[in-house]
């Protein structure tokens, strides 16, 4: 048989996967499954075979897939996906009946929780501090005009200062 004829062939659910195969129908790279492995012990064991090839089960591809879940799409690190496992498992994980909240995120009155991770907060703020500033309008009053020109004396001052701290001179 030949590779491409191999190649059409899919594998059952249950059948085990090479660390290639497991990779592509994750979509991920190998080096990815490897480093998950040492960081998921508890959840992800490839059987090894006498010449060193990892054989994942499908008990390590489900386990794969929820952390790929976690991480990638919902923003969590992996010490967080790791925790989230461990407290609620991984079938809670892939029917989408995980809460993604500290206990402290949920409003009791409300039962509603707030499911932003914090990896995704701070991606949110650093995002919205680098968006590009309002343009400054030609028609500004005196006053903007005057402080800004304070700023820039300012800060050529401070400009001044540090290339004569690293001796060098002023431009």
């Amino acid at each position: 048989m030949s590779q491409s004829a191999a190649r059409k062939i899919e594998k059952t659910a249950e059948a085990y996967r090479s660390i290639g195969e497991a990779a592509q129908e994750l979509g991920l790279q190998p080096h990815v499954l490897r480093y998950w492995e040492t960081k998921f012990t508890k959840f992800v064991k490839p059987l090894k075979r006498r010449d060193g090839r990892r054989m994942f089960r499908p008990d390590d591809m489900q386990a794969l897939l929820a952390i790929q879940l976690l991480v990638h799409d919902r923003g969590l690190t992996l010490k967080g996906a790791s925790k989230l496992l461990d407290e609620q498992g991984i079938d809670r994980v892939l029917s989408g009946r995980a809460l993604l909240a500290p206990a402290e995120a949920i409003d009791t009155a409300t039962k509603s929780v707030s499911l932003k991770s914090p990896a995704r907060s701070l991606q949110d703020s650093v995002r919205k501090a680098f968006e590009p500033a309002a343009p400054v309008e030609a028609s500004q009053p005196q006053g903007s005009v005057d402080s800004l020109k304070a700023m820039l004396g300012d800060l050529s001052e401070i400009k001044s200062k540090l290339d004569a701290a690293r001796g060098r001179r002023p431009v």
